[in-house]
Protein backbone atom coordinates (compact mmCIF):
# COMPACT_ATOMS: atom_id res chain seq x y z
CA UNK A 1 0.00 0.00 0.00
CA UNK A 2 0.52 3.54 -0.59
CA UNK A 3 1.06 6.07 2.60
CA UNK A 4 -0.36 9.67 1.91
CA UNK A 5 1.25 12.06 4.36
CA UNK A 6 -1.44 14.86 4.80
CA UNK A 7 0.02 18.54 5.31
CA UNK A 8 -3.47 20.32 4.47
CA UNK A 9 -3.74 20.04 0.93
CA UNK A 10 -6.83 21.45 -0.97
CA UNK A 11 -6.01 17.77 -3.20
CA UNK A 12 -4.70 15.62 -0.63
CA UNK A 13 -7.79 13.15 -0.95
CA UNK A 14 -7.39 13.44 -4.85
CA UNK A 15 -4.25 12.05 -4.41
CA UNK A 16 -5.41 8.90 -2.54
CA UNK A 17 -8.52 8.88 -5.61
CA UNK A 18 -5.87 8.70 -8.25
CA UNK A 19 -4.23 5.90 -6.93
CA UNK A 20 -7.51 3.80 -5.71
CA UNK A 21 -8.72 4.03 -8.99
CA UNK A 22 -5.47 2.30 -9.82
CA UNK A 23 -6.25 -0.59 -7.40
CA UNK A 24 -3.58 0.55 -5.15
CA UNK A 25 -4.70 0.74 -1.17
CA UNK A 26 -4.02 3.92 0.30
CA UNK A 27 -4.16 5.30 3.88
CA UNK A 28 -3.98 9.01 4.36
CA UNK A 29 -1.78 10.13 7.60
CA UNK A 30 -1.30 13.17 9.13
CA UNK A 31 2.43 14.47 10.39
CA UNK A 32 1.90 14.16 14.10
CA UNK A 33 1.42 10.54 13.55
CA UNK A 34 3.82 9.19 10.78
CA UNK A 35 5.85 7.17 12.59
CA UNK A 36 3.49 5.34 14.06
CA UNK A 37 1.71 5.00 10.92
CA UNK A 38 4.71 3.41 9.26
CA UNK A 39 5.53 1.13 11.63
CA UNK A 40 1.59 -0.31 11.31
CA UNK A 41 0.97 -0.06 7.66
CA UNK A 42 4.63 -1.05 6.38
CA UNK A 43 3.82 0.86 2.73
CA UNK A 44 6.20 0.23 -0.19
CA UNK A 45 5.75 4.10 -0.79
CA UNK A 46 5.29 7.12 0.54
CA UNK A 47 3.81 10.37 -0.89
CA UNK A 48 3.94 13.93 1.33
CA UNK A 49 1.22 16.03 -0.18
CA UNK A 50 1.30 20.08 -0.95
CA UNK A 51 -0.41 22.57 2.02
CA UNK A 52 -0.99 25.61 2.40
CA UNK A 53 2.14 26.67 5.11
CA UNK A 54 5.58 27.34 4.57
CA UNK A 55 8.31 25.33 5.64
CA UNK A 56 9.72 28.73 8.31
CA UNK A 57 6.38 29.31 9.66
CA UNK A 58 5.80 29.07 13.51
CA UNK A 59 3.88 26.27 13.93
CA UNK A 60 3.94 24.75 10.36
CA UNK A 61 3.73 21.08 9.95
CA UNK A 62 6.59 18.72 10.07
CA UNK A 63 8.36 15.58 10.07
CA UNK A 64 11.02 14.17 12.08
CA UNK A 65 14.47 14.05 10.34
CA UNK A 66 14.92 10.08 11.17
CA UNK A 67 11.94 9.73 9.20
CA UNK A 68 13.77 9.86 5.69
CA UNK A 69 15.43 7.61 7.06
CA UNK A 70 13.08 4.38 6.80
CA UNK A 71 14.12 3.45 3.57
CA UNK A 72 10.55 3.74 1.93
CA UNK A 73 10.45 5.35 -1.76
CA UNK A 74 8.66 8.72 -1.70
CA UNK A 75 7.30 11.42 -3.36
CA UNK A 76 7.22 14.88 -2.28
CA UNK A 77 4.56 16.83 -4.04
CA UNK A 78 5.02 20.74 -3.41
CA UNK A 79 5.04 22.07 0.47
CA UNK A 80 5.83 17.69 0.61
CA UNK A 81 9.41 17.99 -1.45
CA UNK A 82 9.84 21.77 0.39
CA UNK A 83 9.95 20.16 3.81
CA UNK A 84 12.24 17.24 2.27
CA UNK A 85 14.59 19.83 0.79
CA UNK A 86 14.25 22.04 4.31
CA UNK A 87 14.75 18.90 6.63
CA UNK A 88 17.84 17.02 4.08
CA UNK A 89 20.41 20.11 3.99
CA UNK A 90 18.36 22.06 1.26
CA UNK A 91 17.26 26.01 0.98
CA UNK A 92 13.89 27.30 0.64
CA UNK A 93 12.86 30.33 0.20
CA UNK A 94 9.73 32.60 -1.22
CA UNK A 95 9.78 32.94 -4.67
CA UNK A 96 7.17 34.49 -7.20
CA UNK A 97 3.65 33.39 -6.21
CA UNK A 98 2.98 31.14 -9.07
CA UNK A 99 -0.83 29.41 -9.64
CA UNK A 100 -2.61 27.40 -12.11
CA UNK A 101 -0.69 26.29 -15.60
CA UNK A 102 2.99 25.94 -16.28
CA UNK A 103 4.93 24.42 -18.48
CA UNK A 104 7.42 21.66 -17.36
CA UNK A 105 10.53 20.51 -19.45
CA UNK A 106 12.07 17.16 -18.80
CA UNK A 107 16.11 17.41 -18.86
CA UNK A 108 16.71 13.78 -17.59
CA UNK A 109 14.30 10.44 -18.19
CA UNK A 110 13.85 8.78 -14.98
CA UNK A 111 11.36 5.92 -14.10
CA UNK A 112 8.98 8.94 -12.60
CA UNK A 113 8.40 10.54 -15.79
CA UNK A 114 8.54 6.94 -18.40
CA UNK A 115 6.24 7.31 -21.34
CA UNK A 116 5.62 11.52 -20.69
CA UNK A 117 6.54 13.77 -23.64
CA UNK A 118 9.20 16.32 -22.81
CA UNK A 119 7.33 19.13 -22.89
CA UNK A 120 3.75 19.44 -20.97
CA UNK A 121 1.19 21.66 -19.22
CA UNK A 122 1.59 21.23 -15.52
CA UNK A 123 -0.48 22.67 -12.69
CA UNK A 124 0.98 24.74 -9.28
CA UNK A 125 -0.29 26.49 -6.46
CA UNK A 126 2.63 27.69 -4.93
CA UNK A 127 4.26 30.50 -2.81
CA UNK A 128 7.61 29.15 -1.96
CA UNK A 129 10.42 27.48 -4.24
CA UNK A 130 13.56 24.89 -3.62
CA UNK A 131 16.60 27.11 -4.09
CA UNK A 132 19.52 24.20 -3.23
CA UNK A 133 18.82 20.93 -3.15
CA UNK A 134 19.88 18.62 -0.67
CA UNK A 135 22.94 16.41 -0.75
CA UNK A 136 22.44 13.71 -3.21
CA UNK A 137 19.89 15.40 -5.26
CA UNK A 138 20.14 15.38 -9.13
CA UNK A 139 17.80 17.58 -11.61
CA UNK A 140 14.85 16.13 -13.64
CA UNK A 141 12.51 19.07 -14.93
CA UNK A 142 12.30 22.69 -14.89
CA UNK A 143 9.22 25.15 -15.64
CA UNK A 144 9.54 28.71 -16.67
CA UNK A 145 10.33 29.77 -13.32
CA UNK A 146 11.32 26.93 -11.26
CA UNK A 147 14.84 25.74 -11.61
CA UNK A 148 13.85 22.37 -9.37
CA UNK A 149 10.40 21.26 -10.76
CA UNK A 150 11.20 17.62 -10.29
CA UNK A 151 14.40 16.05 -9.05
CA UNK A 152 15.86 12.96 -7.27
CA UNK A 153 18.00 11.43 -5.11
CA UNK A 154 18.19 7.54 -7.08
CA UNK A 155 19.99 5.78 -4.13
CA UNK A 156 17.06 6.66 -1.48
CA UNK A 157 14.37 6.80 -4.66
CA UNK A 158 13.78 10.10 -3.01
CA UNK A 159 11.38 12.23 -5.64
CA UNK A 160 10.24 15.61 -5.57
CA UNK A 161 8.46 17.39 -7.59
CA UNK A 162 6.92 21.40 -7.62
CA UNK A 163 3.20 21.00 -9.25
CA UNK A 164 0.44 19.06 -8.70
CA UNK A 165 0.28 15.56 -10.41
CA UNK A 166 -3.12 14.65 -8.76
CA UNK A 167 -4.61 17.89 -10.46
CA UNK A 168 -6.82 16.78 -13.58
CA UNK A 169 -5.03 19.28 -15.52
CA UNK A 170 -1.99 18.33 -15.05
CA UNK A 171 -1.74 16.65 -18.38
CA UNK A 172 0.69 13.64 -17.38
CA UNK A 173 -0.06 13.32 -13.66
CA UNK A 174 -2.02 10.16 -13.66
CA UNK A 175 0.68 8.31 -15.78
CA UNK A 176 3.38 10.17 -13.30
CA UNK A 177 1.55 9.19 -9.94
CA UNK A 178 1.25 5.46 -12.03
CA UNK A 179 5.42 5.90 -12.53
CA UNK A 180 5.78 6.23 -9.04
CA UNK A 181 3.65 3.16 -7.42
CA UNK A 182 4.83 0.54 -10.10
CA UNK A 183 8.24 1.56 -11.55
CA UNK A 184 9.40 3.24 -8.60
CA UNK A 185 7.51 1.30 -5.75
CA UNK A 186 7.04 -1.69 -7.30
CA UNK A 187 3.01 -2.35 -6.73
CA UNK A 188 0.55 -4.02 -9.58
CA UNK A 189 -2.14 -2.16 -10.55
CA UNK A 190 -5.29 -3.03 -10.99
CA UNK A 191 -9.31 -1.72 -12.97
CA UNK A 192 -11.20 -0.73 -9.62
CA UNK A 193 -15.16 0.45 -10.23
CA UNK A 194 -17.60 2.27 -7.50
CA UNK A 195 -19.47 -0.65 -5.14
CA UNK A 196 -22.32 1.08 -5.47
CA UNK A 197 -24.22 -1.85 -3.83
CA UNK A 198 -22.22 -1.15 -0.95
CA UNK A 199 -23.43 2.20 -1.16
CA UNK A 200 -26.86 1.26 -0.96
CA UNK A 201 -26.33 -1.18 2.06
CA UNK A 202 -24.51 1.30 3.94
CA UNK A 203 -27.14 3.83 3.64
CA UNK A 204 -30.46 0.87 5.05
CA UNK A 205 -27.14 0.05 8.20
CA UNK A 206 -27.22 3.76 9.00
CA UNK A 207 -30.83 4.83 9.08
CA UNK A 208 -32.14 1.70 10.42
CA UNK A 209 -35.34 1.69 11.53
CA UNK A 210 -35.52 5.59 11.15
CA UNK A 211 -36.96 7.64 8.13
CA UNK A 212 -35.09 10.23 6.42
CA UNK A 213 -35.64 13.62 4.98
CA UNK A 214 -33.71 14.58 2.32
CA UNK A 215 -32.70 18.46 0.81
CA UNK A 216 -33.40 18.41 -2.67
CA UNK A 217 -31.50 21.22 -5.08
CA UNK A 218 -32.40 19.85 -8.31
CA UNK A 219 -28.55 19.25 -8.51
CA UNK A 220 -26.78 16.42 -9.73
CA UNK A 221 -25.34 16.01 -6.33
CA UNK A 222 -28.12 15.85 -4.18
CA UNK A 223 -30.47 14.12 -7.04
CA UNK A 224 -27.81 11.47 -7.38
CA UNK A 225 -27.60 11.17 -3.43
CA UNK A 226 -31.63 11.17 -3.44
CA UNK A 227 -32.02 8.22 -5.82
CA UNK A 228 -29.62 6.17 -3.95
CA UNK A 229 -31.34 6.76 -0.25
CA UNK A 230 -34.83 5.76 -1.93
CA UNK A 231 -33.36 2.32 -3.79
CA UNK A 232 -31.60 1.67 -0.12
CA UNK A 233 -35.28 2.84 2.24
CA UNK A 234 -38.39 3.08 -0.08
CA UNK A 235 -41.26 4.98 2.10
CA UNK A 236 -39.52 5.93 4.62
CA UNK A 237 -37.30 8.70 2.12
CA UNK A 238 -38.73 11.86 1.92
CA UNK A 239 -37.24 14.65 -0.27
CA UNK A 240 -37.69 18.09 0.51
CA UNK A 241 -37.19 21.00 -1.79
CA UNK A 242 -36.27 24.60 -0.35
CA UNK A 243 -37.96 27.18 -2.55
CA UNK A 244 -35.76 30.10 -0.98
CA UNK A 245 -36.13 32.36 -3.66
CA UNK A 246 -32.58 32.05 -4.54
CA UNK A 247 -32.30 29.20 -7.13
CA UNK A 248 -32.99 29.59 -10.79
CA UNK A 249 -36.31 30.34 -12.36
CA UNK A 250 -38.21 27.08 -12.72
CA UNK A 251 -36.24 24.81 -10.31
CA UNK A 252 -39.38 23.87 -8.42
CA UNK A 253 -41.11 22.34 -11.07
CA UNK A 254 -38.16 20.90 -12.61
CA UNK A 255 -37.33 18.69 -9.32
CA UNK A 256 -41.01 17.88 -9.28
CA UNK A 257 -40.40 16.42 -12.68
CA UNK A 258 -37.44 14.43 -12.02
CA UNK A 259 -38.41 12.77 -8.91
CA UNK A 260 -41.57 11.71 -10.02
CA UNK A 261 -40.67 10.53 -13.46
CA UNK A 262 -36.86 9.37 -12.61
CA UNK A 263 -36.91 8.38 -8.40
CA UNK A 264 -40.61 7.26 -8.15
CA UNK A 265 -41.04 10.12 -4.99
CA UNK A 266 -43.55 12.75 -5.18
CA UNK A 267 -40.32 15.98 -3.39
CA UNK A 268 -42.54 17.90 -0.70
CA UNK A 269 -42.44 21.78 -1.15
CA UNK A 270 -41.59 23.98 1.24
CA UNK A 271 -42.02 27.79 0.22
CA UNK A 272 -39.78 30.28 2.23
CA UNK A 273 -38.91 33.19 -0.33
CA UNK A 274 -39.74 35.93 1.96
CA UNK A 275 -37.62 33.97 5.09
CA UNK A 276 -34.91 33.83 3.30
CA UNK A 277 -34.58 37.36 1.11
CA UNK A 278 -36.08 38.85 4.81
CA UNK A 279 -32.62 37.34 6.45
CA UNK A 280 -30.11 37.89 4.14
CA UNK A 281 -31.36 41.63 3.80
CA UNK A 282 -28.59 44.08 4.76
CA UNK A 283 -26.10 41.07 4.98
CA UNK A 284 -22.70 41.36 2.57
CA UNK A 285 -20.26 39.03 3.95
CA UNK A 286 -20.28 36.19 1.99
CA UNK A 287 -19.17 33.94 4.84
CA UNK A 288 -21.79 35.17 6.80
CA UNK A 289 -24.64 34.74 4.16
CA UNK A 290 -23.58 30.84 3.87
CA UNK A 291 -23.97 30.46 7.54
CA UNK A 292 -27.33 32.23 7.22
CA UNK A 293 -28.50 30.06 4.19
CA UNK A 294 -27.35 26.69 6.12
CA UNK A 295 -29.50 27.86 9.32
CA UNK A 296 -32.24 28.44 7.06
CA UNK A 297 -32.24 25.69 5.44
CA UNK A 298 -32.64 23.77 9.19
CA UNK A 299 -34.77 25.60 10.50
CA UNK A 300 -36.97 24.86 7.07
CA UNK A 301 -36.14 21.24 7.45
CA UNK A 302 -37.29 21.37 11.25
CA UNK A 303 -40.51 22.76 10.56
CA UNK A 304 -42.01 20.02 8.40
CA UNK A 305 -40.73 17.42 10.35
CA UNK A 306 -43.71 18.21 12.59
CA UNK A 307 -45.95 16.62 9.94
CA UNK A 308 -43.46 13.87 9.41
CA UNK A 309 -43.22 11.08 11.67
CA UNK A 310 -40.07 9.12 12.81
CA UNK A 311 -37.55 11.22 11.12
CA UNK A 312 -34.18 10.77 12.14
CA UNK A 313 -31.64 11.64 9.51
CA UNK A 314 -30.85 14.45 7.45
CA UNK A 315 -29.51 13.70 3.99
CA UNK A 316 -27.51 15.93 2.01
CA UNK A 317 -26.02 16.00 -1.85
CA UNK A 318 -22.78 16.35 0.14
CA UNK A 319 -19.53 15.71 -2.14
CA UNK A 320 -15.60 15.68 -1.04
CA UNK A 321 -15.21 19.28 -2.39
CA UNK A 322 -17.43 20.69 -0.17
CA UNK A 323 -15.60 19.61 2.68
CA UNK A 324 -11.89 19.96 1.57
CA UNK A 325 -12.87 23.62 0.79
CA UNK A 326 -14.36 24.52 4.37
CA UNK A 327 -11.45 23.06 6.09
CA UNK A 328 -11.96 19.44 6.08
CA UNK A 329 -8.55 18.25 7.34
CA UNK A 330 -6.45 18.90 10.59
CA UNK A 331 -3.82 20.99 8.35
CA UNK A 332 -6.11 22.38 6.13
CA UNK A 333 -6.63 26.22 4.89
CA UNK A 334 -10.39 26.98 4.81
CA UNK A 335 -11.61 28.20 1.18
CA UNK A 336 -15.45 29.23 2.54
CA UNK A 337 -18.16 27.69 4.12
CA UNK A 338 -20.33 25.30 2.18
CA UNK A 339 -23.92 25.77 3.42
CA UNK A 340 -23.94 21.93 3.90
CA UNK A 341 -20.75 21.86 5.72
CA UNK A 342 -19.89 25.24 7.37
CA UNK A 343 -23.06 26.73 7.31
CA UNK A 344 -24.72 23.70 9.89
CA UNK A 345 -25.32 24.83 13.27
CA UNK A 346 -23.58 22.78 15.64
CA UNK A 347 -26.41 21.56 17.49
CA UNK A 348 -28.92 19.52 15.06
CA UNK A 349 -32.04 17.28 16.38
CA UNK A 350 -31.06 15.03 13.29
CA UNK A 351 -28.33 12.85 12.10
CA UNK A 352 -26.55 13.37 9.02
CA UNK A 353 -26.50 11.25 6.05
CA UNK A 354 -24.31 12.22 3.28
CA UNK A 355 -24.00 9.10 1.17
CA UNK A 356 -21.45 10.99 -1.29
CA UNK A 357 -19.32 12.73 0.88
CA UNK A 358 -16.12 11.20 -0.47
CA UNK A 359 -16.51 11.26 -3.92
CA UNK A 360 -15.73 13.59 -6.55
CA UNK A 361 -18.37 15.20 -8.71
CA UNK A 362 -17.56 13.13 -11.83
CA UNK A 363 -17.44 10.36 -9.92
CA UNK A 364 -20.77 11.48 -8.42
CA UNK A 365 -22.27 11.41 -12.56
CA UNK A 366 -20.86 7.85 -13.25
CA UNK A 367 -22.72 6.85 -9.63
CA UNK A 368 -26.04 8.46 -11.33
CA UNK A 369 -25.67 7.04 -14.50
CA UNK A 370 -24.94 3.05 -13.42
CA UNK A 371 -28.44 3.58 -11.33
CA UNK A 372 -30.18 4.22 -14.54
CA UNK A 373 -30.49 8.58 -14.19
CA UNK A 374 -30.91 10.10 -17.71
CA UNK A 375 -27.84 12.46 -19.55
CA UNK A 376 -29.84 15.27 -19.07
CA UNK A 377 -29.80 14.68 -14.85
CA UNK A 378 -26.74 13.70 -14.38
CA UNK A 379 -25.41 16.27 -16.88
CA UNK A 380 -26.51 18.67 -15.47
CA UNK A 381 -24.29 22.21 -14.56
CA UNK A 382 -23.36 22.53 -11.35
CA UNK A 383 -25.32 24.92 -9.47
CA UNK A 384 -24.16 26.11 -5.98
CA UNK A 385 -27.15 25.39 -3.08
CA UNK A 386 -26.67 28.64 -1.29
CA UNK A 387 -28.02 29.71 -4.81
CA UNK A 388 -27.75 33.36 -6.61
CA UNK A 389 -26.74 34.62 -3.31
CA UNK A 390 -23.41 34.33 -3.68
CA UNK A 391 -23.41 35.06 -7.53
CA UNK A 392 -24.73 38.34 -6.36
CA UNK A 393 -21.61 40.51 -4.65
CA UNK A 394 -23.12 42.42 -1.50
CA UNK A 395 -26.22 42.54 -0.62
CA UNK A 396 -29.31 40.43 -1.38
CA UNK A 397 -31.93 42.55 -2.54
CA UNK A 398 -34.97 41.53 -4.79
CA UNK A 399 -33.88 44.11 -7.58
CA UNK A 400 -30.78 43.20 -7.59
CA UNK A 401 -31.83 38.64 -7.39
CA UNK A 402 -34.45 39.81 -10.45
CA UNK A 403 -31.49 41.07 -12.46
CA UNK A 404 -28.99 37.86 -11.38
CA UNK A 405 -32.07 35.46 -12.24
CA UNK A 406 -32.66 37.20 -15.78
CA UNK A 407 -28.86 37.59 -16.85
CA UNK A 408 -28.43 33.93 -15.65
CA UNK A 409 -30.75 33.12 -18.18
CA UNK A 410 -29.54 34.46 -20.83
CA UNK A 411 -25.98 32.96 -20.03
CA UNK A 412 -27.56 29.57 -19.88
CA UNK A 413 -29.89 29.78 -23.05
CA UNK A 414 -26.99 31.19 -25.19
CA UNK A 415 -24.12 28.77 -23.92
CA UNK A 416 -27.28 25.60 -25.14
CA UNK A 417 -27.80 27.71 -28.28
CA UNK A 418 -24.07 27.66 -29.66
CA UNK A 419 -23.99 23.09 -28.23
CA UNK A 420 -21.55 24.37 -25.52
CA UNK A 421 -23.79 23.01 -22.38
CA UNK A 422 -22.66 19.84 -22.38
CA UNK A 423 -18.76 20.69 -23.24
CA UNK A 424 -18.53 23.46 -20.47
CA UNK A 425 -19.02 22.52 -16.47
CA UNK A 426 -20.60 25.72 -15.53
CA UNK A 427 -21.73 28.65 -17.20
CA UNK A 428 -22.96 31.42 -15.19
CA UNK A 429 -23.08 35.44 -14.16
CA UNK A 430 -22.14 37.53 -11.32
CA UNK A 431 -23.77 40.85 -10.43
CA UNK A 432 -20.32 41.88 -8.85
CA UNK A 433 -21.24 45.32 -7.60
CA UNK A 434 -18.91 47.34 -9.14
CA UNK A 435 -20.53 49.90 -11.52
CA UNK A 436 -19.22 51.82 -14.69
CA UNK A 437 -20.79 54.52 -16.93
CA UNK A 438 -22.83 53.46 -19.97
CA UNK A 439 -24.22 55.15 -22.77
CA UNK A 440 -27.64 54.18 -23.77
CA UNK A 441 -30.35 56.33 -26.29
CA UNK A 442 -27.43 59.12 -25.93
CA UNK A 443 -28.07 59.54 -22.03
CA UNK A 444 -25.12 59.07 -19.90
CA UNK A 445 -25.83 56.15 -16.60
CA UNK A 446 -23.88 55.15 -14.04
CA UNK A 447 -24.96 51.06 -13.48
CA UNK A 448 -23.74 48.21 -12.32
CA UNK A 449 -21.26 45.78 -14.14
CA UNK A 450 -21.60 41.81 -14.92
CA UNK A 451 -18.99 38.93 -15.00
CA UNK A 452 -19.25 35.63 -17.15
CA UNK A 453 -17.86 32.81 -15.34
CA UNK A 454 -17.87 29.92 -18.04
CA UNK A 455 -15.42 27.15 -17.11
CA UNK A 456 -14.14 23.90 -17.65
CA UNK A 457 -13.45 21.17 -15.21
CA UNK A 458 -13.70 17.33 -14.21
CA UNK A 459 -13.55 16.83 -10.63
CA UNK A 460 -13.77 20.36 -9.59
CA UNK A 461 -10.43 20.39 -7.64
CA UNK A 462 -9.18 22.66 -10.85
CA UNK A 463 -10.64 24.67 -13.58
CA UNK A 464 -9.66 26.16 -16.53
CA UNK A 465 -11.26 29.02 -18.21
CA UNK A 466 -13.27 28.04 -21.60
CA UNK A 467 -12.07 29.51 -24.37
CA UNK A 468 -15.71 30.14 -25.47
CA UNK A 469 -16.20 31.43 -29.64
CA UNK A 470 -16.46 35.50 -29.79
CA UNK A 471 -19.42 35.42 -31.05
CA UNK A 472 -20.88 33.49 -28.27
CA UNK A 473 -19.74 35.72 -26.00
CA UNK A 474 -21.29 38.98 -27.84
CA UNK A 475 -24.53 37.32 -28.02
CA UNK A 476 -24.29 37.02 -24.30
CA UNK A 477 -23.50 40.92 -23.88
CA UNK A 478 -25.30 41.95 -26.13
CA UNK A 479 -28.85 40.70 -24.22
CA UNK A 480 -27.38 41.16 -20.83
CA UNK A 481 -27.12 44.62 -21.05
CA UNK A 482 -29.82 45.00 -23.66
CA UNK A 483 -32.38 42.95 -21.73
CA UNK A 484 -31.68 43.35 -17.74
CA UNK A 485 -32.38 46.66 -16.00
CA UNK A 486 -29.63 48.74 -15.31
CA UNK A 487 -26.59 46.97 -16.45
CA UNK A 488 -23.79 49.09 -18.10
CA UNK A 489 -21.06 46.40 -19.18
CA UNK A 490 -20.76 42.26 -18.76
CA UNK A 491 -16.80 41.06 -18.62
CA UNK A 492 -15.64 37.69 -19.05
CA UNK A 493 -13.21 36.33 -15.59
CA UNK A 494 -10.47 34.40 -17.44
CA UNK A 495 -8.71 32.90 -13.70
CA UNK A 496 -7.85 29.33 -13.27
CA UNK A 497 -8.41 27.45 -9.96
CA UNK A 498 -6.44 28.08 -8.60
CA UNK A 499 -5.83 30.72 -7.32
CA UNK A 500 -9.65 31.14 -7.84
CA UNK A 501 -12.57 28.89 -6.77
CA UNK A 502 -15.45 28.57 -9.21
CA UNK A 503 -18.02 30.64 -7.17
CA UNK A 504 -16.51 34.45 -6.23
CA UNK A 505 -17.82 34.14 -3.17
Amino acid sequence: MILIVDFGSQTTHLIGRRLTDMGIPIYITIPEDVTKSVSYYKPKGIILSGGPSSVYEEGAPTLPKSFFSCGVPMLGICYGWQLMAHLLGGEVKPSRKEYGPAHLEIEVTAPLFLGIDSYSTVWVSHGDSVVRVPKGFDILAKTERVTFGAVVNHDKKMYGVQFHPEADHTVYGTQILYNFVTHVCGLKTKKTSIDINKIIKDIKTKVGDGNVICAVSGGVDSTVAAALIAKAIGKKFHPVYVESGLMRKGTAEEVKEIFKKHIGVIPIIAHAQALFITKLRGVTDSEIKRKIIGELYIQVFEEQLKNLKGITHLAQGTIYSDVIESKGTKHASKIKSHHNVGGLPEKMKLQLLEPLRHFYKDQVRSIGTSIGLPPDVVGKQVFPGPGQAIRIMGEVTEKRLGQQQQADSIVVEEIKKAGLYEKVYMSFSIMTNTFSTAVKGDGRYFMEVVALRIIESRDIMTTAWARVPYDVLQNISSRIVNEVPDISRVVFDITTKPPATMEWE
